[in-house]
């Protein structure tokens, strides 16, 4: 699957009111935990991919995301699956030759609203964002489901700048 997902700082206050507004009900809170590995043979700052280990609420996902594939979106393919042991998880990928980058955390309350998943992050040590997320099957699909969710976007009244950048990639920066 692709996974397309759009991006800005924003106030949650009042995007809780104007997601009320709209009808969209909160499903979850969830809390992330996230680890990002360095692969051993490449960079994957350098090759825009990422590997995550990430412990939501008690669940645990091993996620690859591979480079990003439009310019205005953080759209890329990703492969997710679910594993029961995170420690076990964290040191076979250590044994394997993956480097720890950087752990990061969020507390995420997620929204569905017109087909797209509205998040409202708070990120550590980064503040608040709200990220759409939205899967198309295939790399036409991308430009109308993109399109989609900066429309919901706006529909919601957040007008600043799209962040291409993951929480991991200005976190690095903050550094």
């Amino acid at each position: 699957m692709i996974e397309i997902e759009i991006k800005a700082r924003a106030d949650h206050e009042a995007l809780k009111k104007r997601l009320k507004q709209e009808g969209a009900a909160i499903e979850r809170i969830v809390d992330q935990a996230d680890i990002y590995f360095n692969a051993p043979d490449r960079n994957f700052g350098k090759t825009d991919e990422a590997l995550r280990l990430r412990n939501e609420s008690g669940q645990i996902y091993l996620t690859y995301k591979g480079k990003k594939l439009d310019p205005l979106s953080k759209t890329r393919k990703e492969v997710e699956v679910e594993v029961a042991d995170h420690k076990k998880m964290e040191e076979l990928i250590l044994c394997l030759g993956y480097r720890e980058t950087l752990r990061v955390h969020k507390m995420r309350v997620i929204y569905h609203l017109d087909g797209a998943l509205v998040c409202l992050d708070k990120v550590d040590g980064l503040g608040e964002f709200v990220e759409l997320e939205t899967l198309a099957t295939d790399e036409g699909d991308m430009p109308k489901r993109r399109d989609f969710l900066i429309e919901t976007l706006r529909r919601l009244g957040v007008t600043g700048d799209l962040i291409r950048e993951s929480y991991l990639e200005m976190l690095l920066v903050k550094k």
